[in-house]
């Protein structure tokens, strides 16, 4: 206590201590951060050391009791010069269309179910219908023959659809391309697989980047609130292979936001760890 008996105030660049010893900064904290650093690189006075301090481990979402980053995870600090985000729905809650969903951040709670609605044969969360449905329709009058392949996965479905790529393919393989049962965007709703009828052998494979409907996706998809989830070199990042096929609807205006900020991923927009291991 300060000697007046008043709790002293918390610097604005400190992180909330939560009950179980984790750190967690919130978005106020995040814009001090980010206009401290660049402040300091403007004047170009001791920018080292404090790019050191706000791109180490306390820049991440996760930490341990002692303040250190999981192991194997990846904190990732926005990008330098990058807008801030604005003020906007959680990025924890998991009916938001802001949720972070990676191997460090599971679904709270973990069987969470959304409400849904079928989209091209396919369930998808209700919130996303609308602008889905809008996609494939103008895709169509391009003459791009996009379908959805995969959309909502409940938790146990998404059990075996993780077991079966573990007893296909080992553990390591299965879990750089399918998540565990909790830890996956497709339970939220949020999240689709789309694939083609030009090659219909890239189903769910790289090359589906290299079609035809892979490109109308990258021209188009951020106009109906779609954003490519999982991009090259952003293994490290995300914790997953780079998947062509799989967009996750986060609303035009993140995208928008995301795009001019000059990175790729959600983790690096928002400032939250990820990457290949499990939390």
């Amino acid at each position: 206590m300060s000697p007046l008996g008043t709790r002293p105030r918390r610097s604005p660049f400190a992180p909330e201590v939560l009950p179980d010893g984790r750190r967690r900064f919130s978005h106020e904290a995040v814009v001090a951060r980010r206009v401290l650093l660049a402040g300091v690189l403007a004047a170009g006075v001791g920018g080292g050391v404090v790019l050191s301090r706000l791109s180490g481990d306390d820049t991440g979402a996760v930490t341990t009791t002692d303040g250190s980053a999981p192991a194997g995870a990846v904190a990732a600090a926005p990008a330098v010069g990058a807008p801030a985000a604005e003020q906007g729905p959680s990025r924890t809650a998991a009916d938001s269309p802001w949720v972070v969903v990676n191997k460090q951040h599971p679904l709270d709670p973990v069987d969470y179910a959304p409400t849904l609605a079928v989209v091209d044969g396919k369930e998808v969360a209700a919130v996303i219908a609308p602008d889905l449905r809008a996609l494939l329709q103008d895709a169509g009058r391009d003459g791009v023959s996009l379908s959805v392949t995969s959309g909502y996965r409940s938790y146990q479905r998404q059990t075996s659809v993780h077991d079966n790529a573990v007893a296909r393919d080992g553990l390591e393989s299965a879990e750089s391309v399918s998540a565990r049962p909790g830890y996956s965007e497709h339970q939220t709703g949020l999240a689709v697989d789309f694939g083609g009828r030009t090659q219909p052998g890239c189903l769910l494979k790289n090359c589906f980047g290299q079609t035809p409907e892979s490109e109308w996706l990258r021209a188009h998809a951020g106009r109906y609130g779609f954003l490519l989830r999982y991009p090259e070199g952003k293994t490290d990042v995300t914790g997953y292979d780079p998947e062509p096929w799989h967009w996750r609807w986060v609303g035009e205006d993140l995208v928008r936001q995301v795009t001019g900020s000059g990175v790729a991923t959600l983790e690096e927009f928002f400032g939250i760890s990820g990457g290949p291991e499990y939390a």
